[in-house]
């Protein structure tokens, strides 16, 4: 055994990085001493017997213990070799736990789109509302009018008594106009050949209130080539292409006086009925020769202002509740009473001294009057509220005379300035003064010596009680992109009435104490002009104010030169329109936003075609505030991409005998009700 022993340990530890091998075990037997090296097997010695004697019984017992100690070696070497295996799978685990695991991240699949067919605009529609906006315009052209639907106006195929959203009127789809002006209870539109159209209850009468018949527009004044209409409480003014002016009544009940007649109005309210009062006529025998009233026919009467130089004639017309104004083409400015149901008494005419006890009684009610006021100066724009008028000369000098109760002529408003009955100089470049604290100058990056900015008004709306002018400022070392240093922004003011938010300075005001108040959302715009490479001023191109609302279209940057068709070649080439932006009074739903609340801040509304109808969204701003849900971020988004842009003017083909038009999509607003067309 202790043989055994002995090559049992050392088969047990081979030498390191040797494979262990198979080696033949000799039993070593004694001799009669036990210690002979070769004795033969049989030999005696002390431990002979006991391991199995002589002869042949010992050689078995050898050849067993052989078997067993090939049995121990096998043994060993699977023990060790089990034992070197669990070594290294412990290692391993004890090495993944230290080294995190490696992401494995699939391949991408790319799918490329299919080019869409020819003519087909789907992928650049869902690119950009506003081009589909535009392709839409282009394709469908017509009116949308939505607001108060007392009087049958915006849509005279419904009893509904308000259209919260911006409705087609069926009557002019695929019609283009060369003007529109809509009232709560009358319409009228200038057909492309030049023909006056009416509707509404205020042409029909109040007994077409209840009627559930469609009230279509009918033709009220023929063959004269009408470019331009105005309203008053009771009366048409149309301008025609040559510079005649025509008045005739509202309602198709109203009948004119006799020839040679000099008419004569009741005086009617002081202030403005929600619709156009119903007519009063009271007529007598001239007095002398020349006085009768130029009487065409029994449909209409001329207005064309007498005394006119070669070659002039009149180019634009505005017109209030009881006045109108006339402007020429060399720049004189001429005022006409407007209206038989009520004779203007607010200085509003520009005449000084002139009512309804000193009116000529010798001459038509309606004869024009020359501004004497604003001889020497040569007017570029006219505009009327209901009882005050606007001129801007060609200098860039704003002029105001009429009603000023509310502050609306840019003076601020007080019981010792109620109205002004003589055009006065409204002082702009005064917004622009600063203290004359040198310091202060200085700081404004102003000239010290001049102390103010050069500015000059550029354009001018007015309606209701309340005025609008946007402003050209020229500051001097304040970092201008001109070579000169000189920068140039744009400013809209707004004075006058704001109690329903019609000013549109986010401030709900009753009067203007203190004076115009600027439009910050209107003011101060700029984008990027690649032509120049510098950023450029961003102006108004109009405002139309009804009533108690208003809107503007911004003359940014626009696009129409799109091809027609799509491909994938093309698909990142698309239009883009004209912003507008909404305010002021909506308690008739008149803003489009679908909802009834008034705004005293601009607003965008959405498309015309409904893509998201009943929202509205901030000037951009604002356009995205901040929120927490995921789905309420999306639709502001979605908002911001989807507002109402108009089409700005561009040649496009009409019908199939394909003529060529030049047409774009503008914005009306009346006493209470709103409207986009498509106009020559």
């Amino acid at each position: 055994m202790a043989s055994l022993r002995r090559a049992t340990c050392s088969l047990a530890n081979p030498k390191p990085r040797q494979t262990p091998q198979l080696t033949t075990v000799r039993w070593i037997g004694g001799g009669p001493t036990g210690q002979g090296r070769g004795a033969a097997p049989g030999s005696g010695g002390p431990e002979g017997p006991r391991r199995g004697g002589s002869g042949r019984g010992g050689r078995r017992r050898r050849g067993g213990g052989a078997y067993a100690g090939l049995l121990a070696v096998a043994f060993v070497i699977g023990a060790g070799a089990y034992t070197y295996s669990s070594i290294q799978k412990d290692k391993a685990k004890s090495e993944e736990l230290k080294v995190p695991p490696k992401v494995i991240i699939p391949k991408a699949e790319i799918k490329f789109e299919t080019a869409p067919t020819a003519g087909a605009d789907d992928v650049r529609d869902a690119i950009s509302p506003q081009h589909r906006q535009v392709k839409n315009s282009l394709e469908n052209p017509g009116v949308y009018a939505w607001g108060s639907n007392a009087g049958r106006v915006v849509a005279p195929d419904s009893t509904d008594t308000f259209i919260k959203e911006p409705r087609r009127i069926g009557f002019f789809d695929g019609k283009i106009l060369r003007d529109l002006r809509l009232d709560s209870e009358v319409g009228v539109a200038v057909t492309e050949s030049g023909d006056v159209l009416q509707w509404g209850v205020g042409y029909w009468g109040k007994a077409a209130t209840a009627s559930k018949t469609i009230l279509s527009p009918v033709t009220t004044l023929k063959g004269k080539d009408i470019v331009k209409v105005a309203l008053s409480n009771d009366r048409v003014i149309a301008l025609s292409s040559k510079g005649a002016v025509y008045s005739l009544p509202i309602s198709k009940e109203d009948t004119q006086p006799p020839n040679g007649a000099v008419i004569a109005a009741t005086a009617g309210p002081a202030e403005p009925s929600p619709g156009p009062a119903s007519s009063s006529w009271f007529w007598s025998k001239p007095s002398g020769p020349g006085n009768a009233a130029p009487f065409v026919d029994s449909s209409y009467r001329t207005l064309t202002p007498s005394g006119l130089g070669w070659g002039e004639h009149v180019v634009d017309i505005r017109g209030g509740q009881e006045h109108i104004l006339l402007l020429t083409s060399k720049g004189r400015v001429f005022s006409a009473v407007s209206s038989f149901s009520s004779f203007p008494i607010k200085g509003q005419l520009g005449v000084p001294g002139l009512n309804w006890e000193t009116r000529p009684r010798d001459r038509p009610l309606d004869t024009p009057y020359e501004v004497a006021g604003l001889k020497g100066i040569t007017a570029a724009k006219i505009a009327t509220g209901d009882y005050h008028s606007l001129v801007l000369g060609r200098d860039g000098e704003l002029y105001s005379f009429g009603d000023n109760s509310t502050g609306q002529l840019g003076i601020p408003a007080s019981p010792s300035f109620p109205f002004s009955d003589a055009p006065v100089k409204v002082p702009v470049d005064k917004l622009y003064e600063l203290p004359g604290d040198s310091k202060a100058v200085e700081l404004a990056g102003r000239d010290a010596k001049e102390g103010r900015p050069r500015v000059k008004v550029t354009s001018i709306a007015a309606g209701g009680a309340t005025s609008f002018f946007t402003v050209d400022v020229q500051e001097k070392g304040v970092g201008g992109r001109k070579k000169d240093g000189i920068l140039t922004s744009s400013d809209t003011w707004s004075c006058g009435s704001g109690i329903y938010g019609s000013l549109g300075t986010g401030k709900w005001v009753h009067i203007s104490t203190t004076g115009p108040g600027k439009i910050r959302a209107l003011s101060g715009l700029s984008e990027y002009n690649e032509a120049l490479g510098a950023l450029v001023p961003i102006r108004l191109a109009h405002i139309e104010v009804g009533a108690t609302h208003a809107s503007a279209v911004l003359d940014n940057a626009t696009h129409v030169k799109a091809p027609s068709s799509s491909s994938s070649q093309q698909n990142a080439d698309v239009n883009w329109g004209a912003d507008t932006l909404w305010w002021g009074g909506n308690e008739y739903y008149q803003l489009g936003t679908g909802k009834r609340n008034n705004q005293s801040e601009p607003v965008h509304i959405a498309p015309l075609d409904g893509v998201q109808p009943g929202t509205s969204i901030a000037p951009s701003r604002a356009i995205l505030p901040p929120s927490t849900d995921s789905k309420t971020a999306q639709a502001n988004l979605d908002l911001a991409r989807e507002r109402l842009a108009l089409t700005p003017r561009t040649t496009v083909k009409l019908g199939g005998n394909g003529r060529k038009v030049s047409i774009e999509q503008r914005v009306t607003c009346g006493r209470y009700v709103s409207g986009v067309y498509s106009g020559l």
